[in-house]
């Protein structure tokens, strides 16, 4: 049996996810010849450009564009002609993806992207294959790109994901409430004191971790600096290599920064709470370790609906006021009872063996 695993590499989320499954696939279905493909390859330089540049130009430049585009392509009376078009440049722009898909005739295809989804559900509704068509949407929210017709089963993050997905007019049976894969190192059980030791920071102190994803935006030194008054910090700089280096010749007291980092796991492992950008990837590996999130700088569209999703179960708190930050932080570190109930609704809607089921679907 073939099966495809394919992502589109616009931001790491798609990628950690495809990783996973792939990853899974190879470890434990040995029956499987699993591939793992990005699509971007397979497409011209101006396509190309567009979704790998495009996208964090705008987000870190434009959120609010981003934000509107998000919200044009919603209400059916611009989604239609809008995804019209879209469906007709994302044809020529991935001929050679398309191309691929009728040569190789896999038996499954994995899609963590709408865009791969959307040109494998176009060739099969045409009969140009006949894959059986697995899409992994990678938020708690969904956008109405997600759905095209071909596709066979839905792979969801919660109860209230499918809601979404049933709205949007798709079968209950399509949608298999999975959760989002995440990579094997979050499921393993942490042993903080070794964790701590490793990276050299004290043992017993409430911990918090401060992350804003690969390029490392936001307000991240003000809020390091404001909680580290009430916590321990650790503070993933990532792709932001200036503040790294201010941090690095400030050695603020109770902050220890990073750069880009593998081990994120680890770190998590080691931390009480997390602040982070509410990002569908990041959000099932913080829930894999039973770490409860405060949310910022959430990108308008798919990260506020997360946002949201994740608000009516409890979970989250969303705040982009370093003063509001730093009392929620002091709250929890001083009340340990709170902490716990908090992360009881983190492990309440935990899947943390998402790949597992996701790939039990393929026989």
């Amino acid at each position: 049996m073939r099966v495809l695993v394919t992502y589109a590499s616009a931001g790491a989320g798609h990628r950690r996810v495809a990783e996973a499954i792939y990853a899974y696939l190879k470890e434990s279905r040995g029956e499987v010849d699993a591939v793992l493909s990005d699509i971007l390859p397979f497409t011209g330089k101006l396509f190309r450009f567009s979704y790998s540049a495009g996208y964090p130009f705008l987000i870190n430049h434009a959120p609010w564009l981003w934000g509107f585009f998000f919200w044009l392509t919603g209400p059916s009376i611009f989604r239609r002609p809008v995804r019209a078009l879209a469906r007709m440049a994302n044809y020529l722009g991935c001929m050679r993806f398309a191309a691929y898909l009728r040569r190789e005739r896999f038996d499954f295809i994995i899609s963590t992207h709408f865009l791969n989804s959307e040109i494998a559900a176009g060739l099969k509704s045409k009969g140009r294959i006949s894959s059986r068509l697995i899409t992994v949407i990678t938020d708690f929210g969904v956008h109405p790109f997600w759905v095209s017709p071909g596709i066979d089963i839905y792979a969801v993050a919660s109860e209230a994901t499918r809601e979404k997905l049933k709205e949007m007019g798709v079968a209950d049976k399509q949608a298999m409430v999975s959760g989002i894969p995440c990579g094997a190192p979050f499921l393993k059980k942490a042993d903080r004191g070794s964790l701590c030791s490793k990276l050299g920071i004290e043992q017993g102190k409430f911990t918090v971790l401060l992350m804003t994803g690969s390029f490392g935006f936001g307000p991240l030194g003000e809020i390091a600096e404001a909680v580290s008054e009430a916590a321990q910090v650790l503070v993933v700089c990532a792709r932001n290599n200036r503040l790294l280096e201010r941090m690095s010749k400030k050695k603020p007291v109770n902050i220890k920064a990073f750069g880009f980092v593998g081990n994120i796991e680890e770190l998590m492992g080691a931390s009480d709470i997390i602040i982070t950008k509410p990002g569908g990837s990041s959000i099932a590996e913080l829930l894999a370790m039973g770490l409860f999130p405060v949310f910022i700088s959430a990108i308008p569209g798919q990260e506020q609906e997360n946002v949201k999703v994740l608000s009516s179960c409890g979970v989250g708190y969303s705040c982009d006021n370093v003063r509001k930050v730093k009392d929620f932080v002091s709250r929890l570190r001083d009340n340990p009872a709170e902490l716990e109930r908090l992360r009881g609704n983190v492990l309440k809607i935990s899947r943390p063996f998402a790949c597992r089921e996701i790939c039990d679907a393929i026989r």
